[in-house]
C-alpha cells in the first residue's frame, strides 16, 4: 500500500499530460483527423469521462502544451459532464407524478433497480401526507404514465 501524506507529490504538470489528485488531462492524438484532442479522466476509472479538440501549436504540427489554466477550465468542463450524466442517469432511474383519485392526490412514484441479472423496479405510491399506501414490484420495463398510474389507483393499489 502506498501512502503518500502530501497529495502533491503526485501530481504531474508536463506539456502532454497534467494530473492532480482528481484528474488526469493527457493530450492524444486525435485518430478522426490529423489533429490533437485531449482526454480528462477521473482518479480511478478507466474511461475518460470527456475526450475534446485540443489545439495545434505555434507550428502548427504539436499539440499546445497543457497549462493551468487551461486545466482548470478542463476539469470544470468533465466535472459538469459528469454532473449532466449523473443528473440524466437519475431522472431515467426515478420517476413520479401525482394523479386525482378516490383517495385523493396520490402521488405515484416508479424507482428502476436496473440490476444486470434481474432488473425490476418500484412502484409506491403515497397519499397527500406521504405516507405509503400502495407498493408494489414490477419490471423494468414498467411505463408509468397517469393512465398507468389511474389503472392502479382503481384496484385499490393492490396490483397493476
Amino acid at each position: 500500500m502506498t501512502l503518500i501524506l502530501n497529495p502533491e507529490e503526485s501530481w504531474t504538470q508536463g506539456d502532454l499530460l497534467w494530473r492532480d489528485e482528481r484528474w488526469t488531462a493527457q493530450v492524444i492524438k486525435n485518430e478522426d483527423d490529423e489533429g490533437w484532442a485531449v482526454a480528462m479522466t477521473l482518479a480511478g476509472e478507466q474511461e475518460p469521462a470527456l475526450v475534446g479538440p485540443w489545439t495545434m501549436g505555434r507550428d502548427k504540427k504539436n499539440p499546445k502544451p497543457l497549462s493551468a489554466p487551461a486545466f482548470h477550465t478542463l476539469v470544470k468542463t468533465a466535472s459538469e459532464v459528469l454532473r449532466r450524466h449523473e443528473q440524466q442517469l437519475h431522472a431515467r432511474l426515478h420517476k413520479n407524478l401525482r394523479i386525482d383519485c378516490a383517495q385523493g392526490r396520490v402521488q405515484v412514484l416508479l424507482d428502476i433497480v436496473p440490476d444486470e441479472d434481474n432488473p425490476y423496479a418500484t412502484l409506491t405510491a403515497k397519499d397527500a401526507a406521504g405516507e405509503v399506501i400502495g407498493q408494489l414490484k414490477v419490471e423494468a420495463g414498467f411505463k408509468l404514465n397517469e393512465a398507468s398510474a389511474l389503472a392502479w389507483a382503481e384496484r385499490d393499489f393492490l396490483r397493476v
